[in-house]
């Protein structure tokens, strides 16, 4: 008899009453269990961040503040030599410990790359972070840049991080030319983006600056950049994290309501609506609560460029109006029901106000 082929389900009821054991991370609030990409351009310092990532790791210390879970890592340094990577340790490091491992060649993806993995990770159980620097190393020269090939090859990494809790970052490169959203730059095709759990972007404030920003993205992370400087010891130190400060996120939400209200006079809404209509596709993480807290923390910001924003109650919802300078009603705009911007930090039922 032919046995029944059916779907495994769970209903709704039984999954949120069901304890699941929560998701690891290697370094808390940044880098999840899971498959992760760090692209930026060529000698932008990528290398030297996933060097001191797995030598910071294996040791236990934090990483700009946030704490690790420590363990063994391995480093796939494909595109160096192991004088390279030994003169870089002196830079970096006074004492390298023995659990972080080093390999400066492996089988590509799909001939030995994925039973070497599995059988280092048998051999170090406690491994909790692989770095393959980079991807494209591990691809062959025969490599065909297609969206079901990019989906496949990262699955099967993917696979791999998941069955065995740890967290795989892949080191690649960005595009040339410029883009609105900078993951649009992670080069090859939408597949990559979309099979990875989290995406990382190293880009330079100017060539050779040795300051640049960090853009995380991803499904188990809040969208954050954190600004990075090069020491002298080329190690990248944290300036500022947006995740404390808020504020820094600021630019983000002027051009994204720059663009909306380009071929408009105004926009009335709530902040779901709103929400949906300047991140549809949630590539921003721009969440209705974060949304009304970006507008009242950036108001100035908001008028230099021609826009006033009030933030109101009508008829029990929280409304968001956009106006443009040149609009009738955008004089006299008056603050009704006071209260401190700090308490707008709820859904869209919290208190609200104009201004």
């Amino acid at each position: 008899m032919k046995k029944e082929n059916r779907l495994l389900t769970i209903d709704g009821e039984t999954l949120m009453s069901q304890p699941l054991t929560p998701l690891n991370f290697v370094v808390d609030t940044l880098l999840s269990q899971g498959l992760h990409i760090l692209a930026g351009s060529p000698k932008v310092g990528k290398s030297w961040l996933a060097l001191w990532l797995a030598v910071t790791v294996a040791k236990g210390d934090p990483v700009w503040g946030m704490g690790v879970k420590q363990g063994t890592t391995l480093y796939l340094c494909l595109e160096d030599s192991t004088l390279r990577i030994q003169n870089r340790l002196f830079e970096i490091t006074e004492d390298a410990p023995a659990n972080v491992h080093f390999s400066t060649n492996s089988d590509t993806l799909g001939k030995g790359l994925e039973e070497q993995l599995r059988a280092f990770l048998s051999e170090h159980p406690d491994t909790v972070l692989v770095i393959i620097d980079t991807l494209q190393m591990i691809r062959g020269a025969g490599y065909d840049n297609t969206y079901a090939n990019d989906y496949r090859d990262l699955s099967a990494l993917k696979q791999i991080a998941d069955a065995h809790g740890i967290a795989i970052l892949l080191i690649h490169h960005l595009r040339k030319e410029s883009a609105d959203d900078v993951f649009n730059r992670i080069s090859g095709t939408t597949a990559i983006s979309g099979a990875v759990d989290s995406s990382f972007t190293l880009v330079e404030e100017r060539r050779g600056s040795g300051r640049a920003k960090l853009s995380c993205i991803g499904r188990d992370i809040e969208y954050r950049e954190l600004t990075l400087e090069r020491n002298g010891e080329n190690v990248w130190e944290l300036v500022s994290d947006s995740r404390t400060q808020p504020e820094l996120l600021g630019d983000r939400i002027i051009y994204l309501l720059s663009e909306l209200m380009r071929e408009r006079t105004k926009f009335i809404g709530t902040p779901t609506e709103l929400s949906e209509r300047i991140d549809p596709v949630g590539v921003e993480r721009m969440s209705p609560k974060k949304v009304s807290r970006q507008i009242l923390q950036n108001l100035d910001a908001l008028r230099k460029i021609g826009i006033s924003a009030v933030v109101r109650r009508s008829n029990g919802k929280r409304l968001i109006e956009l106006r443009r300078a040149e609009s009738d009603d955008t004089q006299d705009t008056q603050v009704v029901d006071p209260i401190d911007p700090a308490d707008v930090s709820g859904g869209e039922n919290a208190p609200c106000f104009a201004l």
